[in-house]
C-alpha cells in the first residue's frame, strides 16, 4: 500500500518503469508541447493582425524611399518576425536534451542492473533482461520526444521563412496600392 494519493500514481508508476529521468522527460515533454501549442495560437490570434497592423503603419508613412525609411521598415519587420521565433532558441535546447536526459537514464538504469544482479549471488537471465528493458525505456521516450521536437521545430522554421516573406510583399503592395490610388486622384483631378 503505498502513501501517495490516487492522482500520483502514474507518476510513481512512470517511476518504477524507467526511473526519476523518465519523470523529467515528461516534464520536457510537456513543456515542448505546450510551447507548440503557444506558437499556434499565437500565430492563429496574434500574428495576423500585428502584421496588419504594421502594413497600416507602413502605408500611412510619407517617407518610403529614403534609407532611413528603408531602415525603419526593416527593422519593424525584423521585430515583428522576431516575436514569431521567440521561443525557437529554448525549444532547440529542450530538443537537444531529449537525447542526453535519455542516455542518462539509461546509463543509471544499466548501474543499477548490475548492482543489483551483483548482490544476488544468482545470475538470472530474466532479471538482467526485464533490468536492461526498464533502463533502455528512458533512451526511446528521449528519442521519441526529440523527433517529434525537431518537427515541430522544422515546421515552425518554415513558417518564419514564409511569413518573412509574405511581409516584405504586403509591405512592397501596400506602397504600390498606396502610389496607384495616389496617382488615380492625381490624374481624377486634372
Amino acid at each position: 500500500m503505498t502513501l501517495l494519493p490516487p492522482w500520483l500514481e502514474p507518476v510513481e508508476r512512470l517511476v518504477d518503469a524507467g526511473g526519476i529521468v523518465l519523470v523529467v522527460l515528461a516534464c520536457v515533454a510537456v513543456l515542448v508541447f505546450s510551447m507548440a501549442v503557444e506558437r499556434f495560437w499565437f500565430y492563429r490570434l496574434s500574428w495576423r493582425p500585428a502584421r496588419k497592423q504594421l502594413v497600416r503603419y507602413w502605408a500611412a508613412r510619407r517617407d518610403h524611399h529614403s534609407w532611413s525609411a528603408r531602415t525603419l521598415r526593416d527593422v519593424w519587420a525584423d521585430a515583428l518576425i522576431a516575436r514569431l521565433g521567440r521561443p525557437l532558441p529554448w525549444l532547440k535546447l529542450l530538443v537537444a536534451m531529449c537525447p542526453l536526459l535519455g542516455l542518462l537514464g539509461t546509463v543509471t538504469g544499466m548501474i543499477s542492473v548490475f548492482d543489483s544482479l551483483a548482490l544476488s549471488d544468482t545470475g538470472q537471465a530474466r532479471a538482467m533482461a526485464d533490468g536492461v528493458a526498464r533502463a533502455t525505456l528512458p533512451t526511446l521516450t528521449g528519442m521519441a520526444i526529440a523527433v517529434v521536437g525537431l518537427l515541430f521545430i522544422s515546421r515552425l522554421e518554415h513558417v518564419i521563412r514564409r511569413e518573412d516573406q509574405r511581409l516584405h510583399d504586403r509591405l512592397a503592395q501596400a506602397l504600390e496600392n498606396r502610389d496607384l490610388a495616389t496617382q488615380a486622384r492625381e490624374e481624377k483631378d486634372a
